[in-house]
């Protein structure tokens, strides 16, 4: 269990007793010595000490207020952990919608390869989680195409383009697909994320599962040709198409 500064609102909370609730604190540098004292509600003397012994806890929460004002419990924040995290938890953050399109831009050709490409990029959203203040952060690991003619293909990557990579025109890539026939195949992508959530700490702490977005609405036009353009020839460019 990471030791952690509860969220930002409990410098000021009462507990179950509805007995003021604050934290005194002094700091250096990555350590925090927590105290702890206690009165009664309305000033009254409290019922018996519970001046604790003094901890020390290494934590990258915010530093809590030095005084205590006059009706306080100091809070011992080595029996305080952060909580466990489900992807219902965080079902209000969602990872941008993925880009897609392919080359030859809106089209292919029977029996060579279609080259599809997707962009998703890692994000980093705050907000508020449990009643923590967070950092969900969202890192693509999986990007699933759907070729629009029954088949998928699945990848660790969005794919590249064909100069990027050093090929030519029409040859496979880990994200091409071969279409057997003519006609225009509505294609789509689907991104897997894995979640993490940072309380404030410097540490990420998965969130078992994934959380998916989906791009769609480009089409792939299929064409039979016998011949392809080319802006040259296979002596100025042996790795083009038909070369």
């Amino acid at each position: 269990m990471i030791l952690l500064a509860p969220p930002s609102n409990t410098g000021s909370t009462c507990d179950s007793a509805g007995i003021f609730v604050s934290a005194c604190a002094s700091s250096s540098q990555t350590q925090v010595d927590i105290a702890a004292n206690e009165q009664g509600k309305g000033g009254v003397p409290p019922r018996e000490s519970n001046t604790k012994t003094r901890n020390s806890l290494r934590t990258a929460g915010p530093t809590p207020p030095e005084d205590c004002g006059p009706l306080n419990r100091c809070i011992d924040y080595s029996v305080i952990g952060v909580p466990d995290v489900t992807l219902a938890d965080i079902a209000s953050f969602r990872p941008a919608q993925p880009t897609l399109a392919g080359e030859p831009a809106g089209f292919g050709v029977v029996g060579m390869p279609t080259n599809l490409l997707a962009s998703a990029s890692e994000q980093r959203i705050p907000g508020t989680v449990l009643g923590w203040d967070v950092t969900v952060r969202f890192v693509p690991v999986a990007y699933v195409f759907d070729n629009g003619d029954g088949t998928t293909t699945r990848a660790t990557t969005g794919g590249a383009s064909w100069s990027s990579l050093g090929q030519g025109q029409f040859t496979p890539t880990a994200t091409s697909h071969v279409y057997q026939a003519r006609g225009t195949y509505p294609v789509s992508v689907t991104v897997e994320y894995e979640a993490s959530v940072d309380f404030g700490s410097g540490t990420w702490r998965p969130v078992p599962g994934v959380v998916r977005a989906e791009a769609a609405g480009y089409g792939v036009r299929v064409v039979e040709v016998r011949t392809a353009l080319v802006d040259r020839t296979c002596v100025e460019d042996p790795t083009g198409p038909g070369c």
